[in-house]
């Protein structure tokens, strides 16, 4: 098949947008503008976390039954069947699709992602129309390029919410915007605030080259490996004392890029949501929810103490 037969081949299939981007740059927040914006399109949502315990589907709005969670892994390790599985029970509903939104994890490879609706039976159900790629402006660096997975994130997008924009000056902007062209020269780049941004310009957009991918040899990455990435998780039923807490997060040792987390908190009626990326955390009220009566939380890093996290924590209760 021509380039130009492909793209004809997959022009009414489902669109897919693949959102991916570091830890704590803002996907799930990108998401949940999505969801509370779609306004009569029917958003279906998978969400892949790293580690077992599930919390970014927890701090979604509310988007009914068309949702799937793929927890303990990353899916874009290899052209996954899980993935392939996950899509066919999301699109098998009664009920029609209009749109297919994916949020991987922050450490993820999205070339396998992308290949797997490509190489799979997906092709004839979907279509990825844009890989979206969020990044955090306050703490990007090049440095980040020593996580392969990061580098991929920037070189294989699409779109670029640069994404925090009030935290940093405009010569740091396009200090950042710079670094990224020398990455992507062709990607295009949105300047945003908490990752608010109008939909027409990152849904139904068909930029992602299809046609140039589809045609590709298998893919399989060894990013976590060659990353060194791992994610420590933490369940309690005992409430948490909040001093010891912030105390606790002031003496974690190894390369922690980011934490988040339901917390239970010592005659406190309400949980509330942590979240940590670099250096910057808060802990936030959920006056939506009553008392979970139960902690939940992950930590993300290189040369994390699992112990040490552990015995950390049990001792804020």
């Amino acid at each position: 098949m021509t380039k130009q037969e492909i793209t004809d081949f997959l022009k009414q299939r489902i669109p897919v947008s693949i959102i991916t981007g570091f830890l704590g740059s803002g996907k799930t927040t990108l998401l949940n503008h999505i969801l509370k914006n779609k306004q009569d399109l029917r958003v279906a949502v998978l969400i892949n976390e790293f580690g077992d315990i599930d919390i970014d589907s927890q701090l979604l709005v509310s988007i009914e039954e068309d949702m799937v969670q793929l927890n303990n892994g990353c899916i874009c390790c290899s052209l996954n069947h899980g993935l392939v599985a996950a899509v066919e029970r999301v699109l098998a509903t009664d009920k029609k699709i209009d749109y297919l939104v994916i949020e991987t994890t922050g450490i993820a490879d999205p070339f396998p992602i992308l290949l797997t609706f490509l190489a799979t039976k997906l092709r004839e159900l979907t279509r990825i129309d844009s890989i979206l790629t969020v990044v955090d402006a306050e703490t990007f660096s090049p440095n980040h390029f020593d996580s392969e997975a990061v580098l991929k994130q920037i070189a294989f997008a699409d779109i670029i919410l640069l994404n925090k924009t009030d935290l940093v000056s405009g010569e740091r902007l396009q200090e950042v915007e710079s670094n990224i062209k020398l990455i992507k020269q062709e990607a295009k780049i949105l300047y945003t605030e908490y990752s608010q941004v109008a939909l027409p310009l990152i849904l139904d957009v068909g930029l992602t080259p299809v046609a140039e991918y589809i045609l590709s040899q298998k893919y399989q990455s060894g990013h976590l490996e060659n990353d060194g990435f791992m994610a420590v998780s933490f369940e309690s039923d005992r409430p948490m004392d909040v001093f010891k807490f912030e105390n606790f997060l002031e003496h974690i040792s190894g390369d922690l890029f980011r934490a988040k987390g339901i917390l239970w908190l010592d005659d406190i009626e309400h949980p509330h949501i942590f979240q940590m990326s670099g250096n910057r955390h808060t802990l936030e009220a959920d006056e939506t929810c009553l008392k979970p009566n139960k902690n939940q939380l992950v930590f993300i890093g290189r040369h994390l103490d699992n112990q040490q996290i552990q015995d950390g924590l049990n001792k804020c209760l």
